[in-house]
């Protein structure tokens, strides 16, 4: 069984939001031939070409058949969180998205889960959306690594995480609007390099700020293989011990205590990588991740943990039992 934990969804169609709300920033789609369209946002400037697939759940099915993926896992595309706009706007755009996943997974609940969007930027709104997301049926939310460049350990966001404690919501927190994305537009480094960096700054700022010490049972779960947070663990506990007073202001509980206590999806794009991740974090903390289905992603959808000389049982953790675990749902469900 093959359970994909990152996988992004639009629906075919988008309103014409500039026009609704009499201001712009917003992406729609330009279908110009069949089964490709054009995200654009609504100044002219070019996002991102999309296909089918990015629609469609029937295509979606059968490449999953394909690769052998039961399940998919469904967030929207990043850019479209919104967390700039006004908030009461955000909330109509993620009521829409979100709408929109729960009629996917209405339609064939044994191939799809949703996570839904919350407009982030006013924690009282999300936490409303939060709570329609589980009544339509959705597992958790996508949240941004950011939100307007604050970090998701600031205050005014704890009542949030606290909502998906209680309510039994998964978090998958992805990379978007990198630190310094402005200066390192040359090269796609803002994909290659910030898009690390912004999942490490995340997973800090909720370690040191304390919001993970304080909510043990929030089940959180990271882009990329939680980015360069592994690869940079022994730099960040150095700090922590040798500036306790910059950095153990919150928190006085060591950094690598919290390895084991979040999920990391598989998507490393190396077998060295994910090995060092598996050691690192434990064989139950790493879920198969793709970004599909999106090209910086994992083309042949869990073909990386299948080359690994793993047991079985490791493998099977990794391709569907820490999903399940992390999702709160029995595997029977799926059957």
């Amino acid at each position: 069984m093959k359970i994909d934990v990152h996988t992004h969804i639009l629906p075919e169609k988008l309103p014409d939001w500039f026009s609704k709300f009499g201001y712009g920033g917003f992406i729609k789609l330009e279908h110009y031939k069949p089964g490709c369209a054009r995200m654009i946002r609504d100044d002219g400037k070019f996002f991102r070409e999309i296909e089918e697939n990015c629609w469609s759940p029937e295509r979606r099915i059968k490449e999953c058949d394909e690769q052998g993926v039961n399940v998919q896992v469904l967030s929207t595309v990043p850019v479209m969180f919104s967390y700039w706009a006004n908030p009461r706007h955000t909330l109509e755009i993620s009521k829409f998205l979100n709408d929109k996943i729960a009629e996917v997974v209405e339609k064939y609940p044994k191939r799809f889960v949703g996570l839904g969007t919350v407009p982030m930027q006013e924690t009282e709104l999300a936490i409303v959306e939060l709570e329609r997301c589980k009544k339509i049926g959705l597992r958790g939310v996508q949240i941004g690594s950011n939100v307007n460049q604050l970090n998701l350990g600031e205050p005014r966001f704890f009542e949030f995480f606290v909502a998906c404690q209680e309510l039994e919501m998964a978090v998958f927190v992805h990379p978007w609007e990198m630190l310094g994305q402005e200066h390192i537009e040359k090269y796609w480094l803002a994909w290659l390099v910030g898009m690390p960096a912004e999942t490490a700054r995340a997973i800090c700022s909720l370690i040191f700020s304390g919001t993970l010490e304080k909510l043990k049972r929030l089940r959180i779960c990271f882009a990329h293989g939680g980015g360069a947070f592994p690869a940079i663990i022994g730099r960040i506990e150095h700090g922590f011990l040798v500036r306790p007073d910059l950095c153990a202001v919150d928190n006085q509980v060591n950094p690598k205590h919290y390895l084991d206590k979040i999920y990391y999806d598989s998507l490393v794009h190396s077998p060295e990588m994910l090995d060092y991740l598996v050691k690192l974090v434990g064989d139950d903390r790493v879920a198969l991740g793709t970004d599909y289905p999106f090209p910086l992603g994992e083309q042949i959808a869990g073909s990386l943990i299948e080359s690994m000389p793993y047991e079985q049982e490791t493998k099977e953790k990794l391709l569907y039992k820490n999903a399940l675990r992390w999702l709160n749902m029995e595997e029977e469900f799926f059957v």
